[in-house]
C-alpha cells in the first residue's frame, strides 16, 4: 500500500473514531472536514472504531453522491 493512500485511511478512521486522538492520524484537518458529512450521511449505519477500510469503502459505494469537497479528496488520494 503507498504511503498516500494508508495516509487517507489513517485519516478516515481518526476522523469517524471519537475515540482517536490528533496524534493517532496523518490526514490533514482540512481533509477530515471535507468528508466528514459524506461519511454521517451516507455511512452513519458504520460504527465507529471500525476499520478505517469500512469507511473508504463506504465512501467508494456513494462516491455519485459525495459532495465536491469529499470526492475532490478521494481524487486527490487516488481512489
Amino acid at each position: 500500500m503507498t504511503i498516500w493512500k494508508a495516509t487517507l485511511l489513517a485519516a478516515l478512521a481518526a476522523t469517524f473514531s471519537p475515540g482517536l486522538t490528533a496524534a493517532a492520524f496523518e490526514g490533514t484537518p482540512k481533509e477530515q472536514a471535507a468528508c466528514r458529512p459524506d461519511v454521517r450521511r451516507f455511512c452513519h449505519a458504520i460504527k465507529p472504531g471500525s476499520s478505517s477500510m469500512a469507511f473508504l469503502s463506504c465512501l467508494q459505494a456513494n462516491r455519485a453522491k459525495l459532495s465536491k469537497a469529499c470526492l475532490a479528496v478521494l481524487v486527490r488520494q487516488g481512489q
